[in-house]
Protein backbone atom coordinates (compact mmCIF):
# COMPACT_ATOMS: atom_id res chain seq x y z
CA UNK A 1 0.00 0.00 0.00
CA UNK A 2 3.01 2.29 -0.10
CA UNK A 3 3.82 4.47 -3.10
CA UNK A 4 7.47 3.70 -3.87
CA UNK A 5 9.48 5.51 -6.49
CA UNK A 6 13.01 4.39 -7.34
CA UNK A 7 15.35 6.09 -9.80
CA UNK A 8 17.08 3.51 -11.99
CA UNK A 9 20.77 3.09 -11.06
CA UNK A 10 23.38 3.77 -13.71
CA UNK A 11 26.38 1.90 -12.39
CA UNK A 12 27.08 -1.82 -12.77
CA UNK A 13 26.95 -2.25 -9.00
CA UNK A 14 23.50 -0.81 -8.62
CA UNK A 15 22.15 -2.75 -11.60
CA UNK A 16 22.49 -5.84 -9.41
CA UNK A 17 20.06 -4.40 -6.87
CA UNK A 18 17.77 -3.16 -9.61
CA UNK A 19 17.50 -6.63 -11.12
CA UNK A 20 16.65 -8.22 -7.78
CA UNK A 21 14.01 -5.64 -6.96
CA UNK A 22 12.50 -6.01 -10.44
CA UNK A 23 12.16 -9.74 -9.85
CA UNK A 24 10.50 -9.04 -6.48
CA UNK A 25 8.01 -6.70 -8.13
CA UNK A 26 7.09 -9.30 -10.73
CA UNK A 27 6.45 -11.76 -7.92
CA UNK A 28 4.47 -9.09 -6.02
CA UNK A 29 6.97 -9.32 -3.15
CA UNK A 30 7.84 -6.10 -1.35
CA UNK A 31 11.63 -6.02 -1.03
CA UNK A 32 11.57 -3.24 1.53
CA UNK A 33 9.70 -5.56 3.91
CA UNK A 34 11.13 -8.95 2.99
CA UNK A 35 14.74 -7.85 2.45
CA UNK A 36 15.08 -4.29 3.75
CA UNK A 37 18.89 -4.34 3.48
CA UNK A 38 18.59 -4.40 -0.32
CA UNK A 39 16.97 -0.99 -0.22
CA UNK A 40 18.81 0.49 2.74
CA UNK A 41 22.27 -0.36 1.43
CA UNK A 42 21.76 -0.06 -2.32
CA UNK A 43 23.05 3.31 -3.63
CA UNK A 44 19.78 4.59 -5.08
CA UNK A 45 19.59 8.31 -5.66
CA UNK A 46 15.92 8.52 -4.55
CA UNK A 47 14.44 6.81 -1.50
CA UNK A 48 10.92 5.47 -0.91
CA UNK A 49 8.31 8.06 -0.03
CA UNK A 50 6.07 6.92 2.81
CA UNK A 51 2.65 7.71 1.39
CA UNK A 52 -0.47 5.56 1.14
CA UNK A 53 -1.17 5.22 -2.58
CA UNK A 54 -4.77 6.40 -2.88
CA UNK A 55 -4.52 6.04 -6.65
CA UNK A 56 -4.09 2.29 -6.37
CA UNK A 57 -7.05 1.58 -4.13
CA UNK A 58 -10.70 2.61 -4.12
CA UNK A 59 -13.74 1.74 -2.11
CA UNK A 60 -15.54 -1.36 -3.31
CA UNK A 61 -18.79 -0.67 -5.19
CA UNK A 62 -20.10 -4.13 -4.35
CA UNK A 63 -22.37 -4.32 -1.32
CA UNK A 64 -20.84 -6.73 1.18
CA UNK A 65 -22.54 -7.10 4.54
CA UNK A 66 -19.45 -8.80 5.90
CA UNK A 67 -17.17 -5.94 4.89
CA UNK A 68 -19.06 -2.77 3.93
CA UNK A 69 -15.88 -0.64 3.99
CA UNK A 70 -13.71 -2.93 1.89
CA UNK A 71 -11.08 -1.31 -0.30
CA UNK A 72 -10.44 -2.98 -3.66
CA UNK A 73 -7.34 -2.67 -5.82
CA UNK A 74 -7.71 -0.65 -8.98
CA UNK A 75 -5.58 0.52 -11.88
CA UNK A 76 -7.21 3.80 -12.84
CA UNK A 77 -6.13 7.11 -11.37
CA UNK A 78 -9.51 7.96 -9.88
CA UNK A 79 -10.55 7.25 -6.32
CA UNK A 80 -13.12 8.35 -3.81
CA UNK A 81 -10.38 9.53 -1.46
CA UNK A 82 -10.07 13.34 -1.19
CA UNK A 83 -6.28 13.14 -1.56
CA UNK A 84 -6.23 10.69 -4.46
CA UNK A 85 -6.27 13.25 -7.28
CA UNK A 86 -4.27 15.90 -5.47
CA UNK A 87 -0.77 16.66 -6.71
CA UNK A 88 2.04 16.50 -4.15
CA UNK A 89 1.86 19.44 -1.79
CA UNK A 90 4.54 22.12 -2.00
CA UNK A 91 4.40 22.59 1.77
CA UNK A 92 7.42 21.61 3.88
CA UNK A 93 7.36 19.37 6.96
CA UNK A 94 10.25 19.86 9.39
CA UNK A 95 11.51 17.56 12.09
CA UNK A 96 14.81 17.07 13.89
CA UNK A 97 17.93 15.57 12.36
CA UNK A 98 20.14 12.87 13.88
CA UNK A 99 18.84 9.71 15.53
CA UNK A 100 15.19 9.20 14.67
CA UNK A 101 12.42 7.47 16.58
CA UNK A 102 9.03 6.08 15.68
CA UNK A 103 7.11 9.12 16.92
CA UNK A 104 8.34 11.65 14.34
CA UNK A 105 8.62 8.99 11.61
CA UNK A 106 4.97 8.08 12.14
CA UNK A 107 3.99 11.73 12.52
CA UNK A 108 5.47 12.53 9.12
CA UNK A 109 3.66 9.61 7.51
CA UNK A 110 0.33 10.72 9.02
CA UNK A 111 0.77 14.28 7.78
CA UNK A 112 1.55 13.00 4.29
CA UNK A 113 -1.89 11.34 4.20
CA UNK A 114 -3.69 14.68 4.62
CA UNK A 115 -4.79 16.89 1.77
CA UNK A 116 -2.69 19.82 2.99
CA UNK A 117 0.60 17.93 3.34
CA UNK A 118 0.05 15.19 0.76
CA UNK A 119 3.49 13.77 -0.19
CA UNK A 120 5.19 16.83 1.29
CA UNK A 121 8.95 17.12 1.38
CA UNK A 122 10.59 16.62 4.78
CA UNK A 123 13.48 18.71 6.10
CA UNK A 124 15.39 17.16 8.99
CA UNK A 125 17.35 19.75 10.96
CA UNK A 126 17.93 21.17 14.43
CA UNK A 127 18.76 24.60 13.02
CA UNK A 128 15.95 26.93 14.10
CA UNK A 129 16.67 29.25 11.18
CA UNK A 130 15.84 26.37 8.84
CA UNK A 131 12.94 24.60 10.53
CA UNK A 132 11.21 27.91 11.33
CA UNK A 133 10.72 28.40 7.56
CA UNK A 134 8.78 25.12 7.26
CA UNK A 135 4.99 25.07 7.05
CA UNK A 136 4.67 22.60 9.92
CA UNK A 137 7.20 21.49 12.56
CA UNK A 138 7.07 18.30 14.62
CA UNK A 139 9.25 16.91 17.42
CA UNK A 140 11.63 19.88 17.50
CA UNK A 141 11.51 23.50 18.61
CA UNK A 142 10.13 23.18 22.14
CA UNK A 143 6.66 24.52 21.25
CA UNK A 144 3.21 22.99 20.98
CA UNK A 145 0.80 25.36 19.28
CA UNK A 146 -1.75 24.05 16.82
CA UNK A 147 -2.49 27.56 15.53
CA UNK A 148 1.10 28.00 14.33
CA UNK A 149 1.50 24.32 13.31
CA UNK A 150 4.18 23.48 15.88
CA UNK A 151 4.00 20.07 17.56
CA UNK A 152 6.83 19.37 20.02
CA UNK A 153 6.54 17.65 23.39
CA UNK A 154 9.98 18.12 24.98
CA UNK A 155 9.33 21.48 26.65
CA UNK A 156 9.17 21.95 30.41
CA UNK A 157 5.66 21.79 31.84
CA UNK A 158 4.25 19.81 28.92
CA UNK A 159 1.29 17.68 30.07
CA UNK A 160 -0.76 16.94 26.94
CA UNK A 161 -2.63 13.63 26.92
CA UNK A 162 -5.24 11.97 24.75
CA UNK A 163 -8.91 11.87 25.81
CA UNK A 164 -9.65 9.96 29.02
CA UNK A 165 -10.21 6.23 28.75
CA UNK A 166 -13.93 5.48 28.99
CA UNK A 167 -14.96 1.98 29.94
CA UNK A 168 -18.31 0.45 30.80
CA UNK A 169 -18.13 -1.33 34.15
CA UNK A 170 -20.61 -3.23 36.29
CA UNK A 171 -21.20 -1.66 39.70
CA UNK A 172 -23.82 -3.15 41.99
CA UNK A 173 -25.47 -4.98 39.14
CA UNK A 174 -25.70 -1.78 37.07
CA UNK A 175 -23.67 -0.75 34.03
CA UNK A 176 -21.86 2.55 34.41
CA UNK A 177 -19.32 4.45 32.35
CA UNK A 178 -16.02 4.97 34.13
CA UNK A 179 -13.61 7.62 32.92
CA UNK A 180 -9.89 7.24 33.69
CA UNK A 181 -7.22 9.88 32.91
CA UNK A 182 -4.34 8.53 30.86
CA UNK A 183 -0.83 8.20 32.20
CA UNK A 184 0.75 8.52 28.76
CA UNK A 185 1.69 11.94 27.45
CA UNK A 186 1.36 12.62 23.73
CA UNK A 187 4.55 12.40 21.69
CA UNK A 188 4.96 14.18 18.34
CA UNK A 189 2.94 11.54 16.51
CA UNK A 190 0.30 11.64 19.23
CA UNK A 191 -0.10 15.40 18.75
CA UNK A 192 -0.32 14.97 14.99
CA UNK A 193 -2.90 12.22 15.47
CA UNK A 194 -4.94 14.38 17.86
CA UNK A 195 -5.37 17.08 15.23
CA UNK A 196 -5.16 15.18 11.93
CA UNK A 197 -6.02 11.58 12.78
CA UNK A 198 -9.69 11.79 11.89
CA UNK A 199 -8.86 13.31 8.49
CA UNK A 200 -6.29 10.58 7.78
CA UNK A 201 -8.80 7.84 8.60
CA UNK A 202 -11.60 9.54 6.64
CA UNK A 203 -9.35 10.01 3.61
CA UNK A 204 -8.52 6.32 3.56
CA UNK A 205 -12.05 5.14 4.46
CA UNK A 206 -14.49 7.83 3.24
CA UNK A 207 -17.53 5.57 3.73
CA UNK A 208 -17.28 5.68 7.54
CA UNK A 209 -20.12 7.54 9.20
CA UNK A 210 -19.48 9.93 12.08
CA UNK A 211 -20.14 7.37 14.80
CA UNK A 212 -17.88 4.79 13.13
CA UNK A 213 -15.17 7.38 12.56
CA UNK A 214 -15.17 8.36 16.24
CA UNK A 215 -15.00 4.70 17.27
CA UNK A 216 -12.11 3.94 14.89
CA UNK A 217 -10.29 7.13 15.88
CA UNK A 218 -10.37 6.18 19.57
CA UNK A 219 -9.66 2.50 18.98
CA UNK A 220 -6.64 3.29 16.80
CA UNK A 221 -5.20 5.40 19.59
CA UNK A 222 -5.84 2.71 22.20
CA UNK A 223 -4.52 -0.18 20.12
CA UNK A 224 -1.69 1.50 18.18
CA UNK A 225 -0.84 5.12 18.80
CA UNK A 226 -0.60 5.08 22.61
CA UNK A 227 2.19 2.49 22.60
CA UNK A 228 4.27 4.80 20.39
CA UNK A 229 3.58 7.72 22.72
CA UNK A 230 4.38 5.68 25.83
CA UNK A 231 7.64 4.36 24.43
CA UNK A 232 8.79 7.83 23.39
CA UNK A 233 7.75 9.65 26.57
CA UNK A 234 9.13 7.04 28.97
CA UNK A 235 6.06 5.31 30.36
CA UNK A 236 6.89 1.89 31.76
CA UNK A 237 4.62 -1.07 30.86
CA UNK A 238 3.99 -1.70 34.56
CA UNK A 239 2.89 0.99 37.02
CA UNK A 240 5.27 2.38 39.64
CA UNK A 241 5.45 0.34 42.82
CA UNK A 242 4.39 -2.84 41.07
CA UNK A 243 6.25 -5.86 42.44
CA UNK A 244 5.73 -7.89 39.25
CA UNK A 245 8.85 -8.35 37.14
CA UNK A 246 8.51 -8.74 33.38
CA UNK A 247 9.35 -12.30 32.37
CA UNK A 248 10.79 -11.28 29.00
CA UNK A 249 11.58 -8.21 26.93
CA UNK A 250 9.79 -7.63 23.63
CA UNK A 251 12.02 -6.13 20.94
CA UNK A 252 9.67 -6.82 18.04
CA UNK A 253 7.51 -3.70 18.42
CA UNK A 254 7.44 -0.82 15.93
CA UNK A 255 9.55 1.51 18.10
CA UNK A 256 12.30 -1.12 18.37
CA UNK A 257 12.24 -1.88 14.65
CA UNK A 258 12.43 1.80 13.77
CA UNK A 259 15.35 2.27 16.17
CA UNK A 260 17.26 -0.50 14.41
CA UNK A 261 17.03 1.38 11.11
CA UNK A 262 19.31 4.13 12.41
CA UNK A 263 22.84 3.92 11.00
CA UNK A 264 25.07 1.86 13.29
CA UNK A 265 28.06 3.39 14.98
CA UNK A 266 30.44 1.05 13.13
CA UNK A 267 28.84 0.98 9.68
CA UNK A 268 31.57 1.02 7.06
CA UNK A 269 29.30 2.11 4.26
CA UNK A 270 28.13 5.65 3.70
CA UNK A 271 24.51 5.58 4.79
CA UNK A 272 22.23 8.58 4.60
CA UNK A 273 20.25 9.07 7.83
CA UNK A 274 17.59 10.88 5.80
CA UNK A 275 17.22 7.86 3.52
CA UNK A 276 16.88 5.58 6.52
CA UNK A 277 14.31 7.97 7.99
CA UNK A 278 12.17 7.51 4.88
CA UNK A 279 12.43 3.74 5.36
CA UNK A 280 11.34 4.19 8.98
CA UNK A 281 8.42 6.41 8.02
CA UNK A 282 7.27 3.86 5.42
CA UNK A 283 7.51 1.10 8.04
CA UNK A 284 5.38 3.13 10.46
CA UNK A 285 2.81 3.73 7.75
CA UNK A 286 2.68 0.06 6.86
CA UNK A 287 2.02 -0.87 10.50
CA UNK A 288 -0.59 1.87 10.87
CA UNK A 289 -2.41 0.69 7.74
CA UNK A 290 -2.29 -2.91 8.91
CA UNK A 291 -4.01 -2.05 12.20
CA UNK A 292 -6.40 0.42 10.58
CA UNK A 293 -7.56 -1.96 7.85
CA UNK A 294 -8.08 -4.71 10.42
CA UNK A 295 -10.09 -2.32 12.60
CA UNK A 296 -12.30 -0.95 9.82
CA UNK A 297 -12.64 -4.01 7.60
CA UNK A 298 -12.74 -6.76 10.22
CA UNK A 299 -13.47 -5.43 13.71
CA UNK A 300 -16.32 -3.06 12.77
CA UNK A 301 -18.32 -5.50 10.59
CA UNK A 302 -17.97 -8.26 13.20
CA UNK A 303 -20.12 -6.46 15.75
CA UNK A 304 -23.45 -7.19 14.06
CA UNK A 305 -22.62 -10.91 13.81
CA UNK A 306 -21.73 -11.11 17.50
CA UNK A 307 -24.86 -9.17 18.40
CA UNK A 308 -27.09 -11.57 16.47
CA UNK A 309 -25.39 -14.54 18.14
CA UNK A 310 -26.02 -12.98 21.55
CA UNK A 311 -29.67 -12.28 20.75
CA UNK A 312 -30.13 -15.91 19.65
CA UNK A 313 -28.24 -17.38 22.62
CA UNK A 314 -31.32 -19.11 24.05
CA UNK A 315 -31.99 -20.68 20.64
CA UNK A 316 -28.47 -22.13 20.76
CA UNK A 317 -28.89 -23.50 24.29
CA UNK A 318 -31.43 -23.09 27.05
CA UNK A 319 -28.72 -21.96 29.48
CA UNK A 320 -28.12 -18.78 27.48
CA UNK A 321 -24.40 -19.17 28.20
CA UNK A 322 -23.36 -20.52 24.78
CA UNK A 323 -23.35 -18.58 21.51
CA UNK A 324 -22.84 -19.77 17.94
CA UNK A 325 -21.11 -17.50 15.43
CA UNK A 326 -22.31 -17.75 11.85
CA UNK A 327 -18.83 -16.96 10.56
CA UNK A 328 -15.59 -18.30 12.02
CA UNK A 329 -12.48 -16.21 12.46
CA UNK A 330 -14.17 -12.91 13.21
CA UNK A 331 -12.92 -10.82 16.18
CA UNK A 332 -15.60 -11.32 18.82
CA UNK A 333 -14.15 -10.80 22.29
CA UNK A 334 -14.24 -7.00 22.53
CA UNK A 335 -17.70 -6.86 21.00
CA UNK A 336 -19.01 -9.58 23.31
CA UNK A 337 -17.90 -7.76 26.47
CA UNK A 338 -19.50 -4.51 25.26
CA UNK A 339 -22.71 -6.16 24.06
CA UNK A 340 -23.19 -8.07 27.30
CA UNK A 341 -23.25 -4.76 29.14
CA UNK A 342 -25.46 -3.16 26.50
CA UNK A 343 -27.98 -5.99 26.89
CA UNK A 344 -27.69 -5.87 30.70
CA UNK A 345 -26.13 -9.33 30.95
CA UNK A 346 -24.12 -8.60 34.07
CA UNK A 347 -24.62 -11.44 36.55
CA UNK A 348 -21.82 -14.03 36.59
CA UNK A 349 -24.25 -16.93 36.08
CA UNK A 350 -25.65 -15.31 32.91
CA UNK A 351 -22.39 -14.33 31.20
CA UNK A 352 -21.43 -16.16 28.01
CA UNK A 353 -19.04 -19.00 28.84
CA UNK A 354 -18.41 -20.64 25.46
CA UNK A 355 -18.32 -19.50 21.84
CA UNK A 356 -18.83 -22.00 18.99
CA UNK A 357 -17.52 -21.35 15.47
CA UNK A 358 -15.82 -23.06 12.51
CA UNK A 359 -12.13 -22.72 11.68
CA UNK A 360 -10.60 -22.48 8.19
CA UNK A 361 -10.69 -26.27 7.83
CA UNK A 362 -14.43 -26.16 8.70
CA UNK A 363 -13.83 -27.98 11.98
CA UNK A 364 -16.13 -26.79 14.75
CA UNK A 365 -14.42 -25.19 17.71
CA UNK A 366 -15.46 -24.42 21.25
CA UNK A 367 -13.61 -21.56 22.92
CA UNK A 368 -13.89 -20.48 26.52
CA UNK A 369 -14.51 -16.76 27.03
CA UNK A 370 -11.77 -15.10 29.04
CA UNK A 371 -12.41 -12.86 32.02
CA UNK A 372 -12.58 -9.30 30.69
CA UNK A 373 -9.20 -7.64 30.93
CA UNK A 374 -7.36 -10.95 31.29
CA UNK A 375 -5.49 -12.74 28.53
CA UNK A 376 -5.49 -16.27 29.92
CA UNK A 377 -7.99 -16.53 32.78
CA UNK A 378 -11.23 -18.10 31.54
CA UNK A 379 -14.70 -17.57 32.88
CA UNK A 380 -15.14 -21.33 32.66
CA UNK A 381 -12.38 -23.56 31.29
CA UNK A 382 -13.09 -26.87 29.60
CA UNK A 383 -13.09 -29.89 31.97
CA UNK A 384 -9.67 -30.69 33.38
CA UNK A 385 -9.72 -34.38 32.39
CA UNK A 386 -10.26 -33.42 28.72
CA UNK A 387 -7.18 -31.23 28.53
CA UNK A 388 -4.32 -32.38 26.35
CA UNK A 389 -6.33 -35.35 25.02
CA UNK A 390 -7.12 -35.92 21.31
CA UNK A 391 -9.36 -37.83 18.89
CA UNK A 392 -10.54 -41.30 19.93
CA UNK A 393 -9.12 -40.93 23.45
CA UNK A 394 -11.02 -37.68 23.92
CA UNK A 395 -14.19 -39.21 22.49
CA UNK A 396 -13.95 -41.97 25.08
CA UNK A 397 -13.23 -39.67 28.02
CA UNK A 398 -15.88 -37.09 27.10
CA UNK A 399 -18.43 -39.59 25.82
CA UNK A 400 -19.01 -37.42 22.74
CA UNK A 401 -18.55 -38.52 19.13
CA UNK A 402 -16.37 -36.52 16.77
CA UNK A 403 -14.07 -34.92 19.35
CA UNK A 404 -10.75 -33.89 17.80
CA UNK A 405 -8.81 -32.17 20.59
CA UNK A 406 -8.83 -30.19 23.81
CA UNK A 407 -5.97 -27.79 24.45
CA UNK A 408 -3.81 -28.51 27.49
CA UNK A 409 -4.75 -25.10 28.93
CA UNK A 410 -8.46 -25.88 28.62
CA UNK A 411 -9.38 -22.77 26.66
CA UNK A 412 -10.26 -24.35 23.31
CA UNK A 413 -11.37 -27.66 21.83
CA UNK A 414 -12.71 -29.10 18.59
CA UNK A 415 -15.27 -31.44 17.09
CA UNK A 416 -16.08 -32.63 13.58
CA UNK A 417 -19.72 -31.50 13.78
CA UNK A 418 -21.84 -28.72 15.21
CA UNK A 419 -23.94 -31.15 17.21
CA UNK A 420 -20.76 -32.59 18.67
CA UNK A 421 -19.23 -29.26 19.66
CA UNK A 422 -22.56 -28.08 21.13
CA UNK A 423 -22.67 -31.25 23.22
CA UNK A 424 -19.11 -30.55 24.40
CA UNK A 425 -20.23 -27.09 25.56
CA UNK A 426 -23.27 -28.47 27.34
CA UNK A 427 -21.29 -31.22 29.08
CA UNK A 428 -18.61 -28.67 30.09
CA UNK A 429 -21.28 -26.41 31.60
CA UNK A 430 -22.86 -29.32 33.46
CA UNK A 431 -19.58 -30.70 34.83
CA UNK A 432 -18.46 -27.29 36.02
CA UNK A 433 -21.79 -26.78 37.80
CA UNK A 434 -21.26 -30.06 39.61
Amino acid sequence: VMSIKLVRPTTCTTLYYSAIITIFSLLTIQPSKSFPHLLSRAPFSTRPVAVFNHNTFKMSTTTNSRNPHKRTKMTSSSSSSPTSTNPPSDKIIATHSGTFQADEALGVWLLRQTSTYFQSKVVRTRDEAKYSKADIVIDVGGVYDHATKKYDHHQRGYEERFDDKVKKVVEGGEVEEKSTPRVTKLSASGLVYRHYGREVIQNIYPTLNEKELDLVYTKMYNSFMEAIDANDTGVEPLPKGCDIELQYKDSTGLSSRVSRLNPRWNDDEEISPDDRFEDASAMCGSDFMSVLSSTVESFLPARSFVEQALIKRFETDASGQIIKLESGGLPWKGHLYDLEKEYKIVNEKDLIKYVLYTDQAMMWRIQAVTVEGQAFENRLSLPEHWRGVRDADLEKIAGIKGCTFCHAAGFIGGNKSYDGVLQMARVALGENKD
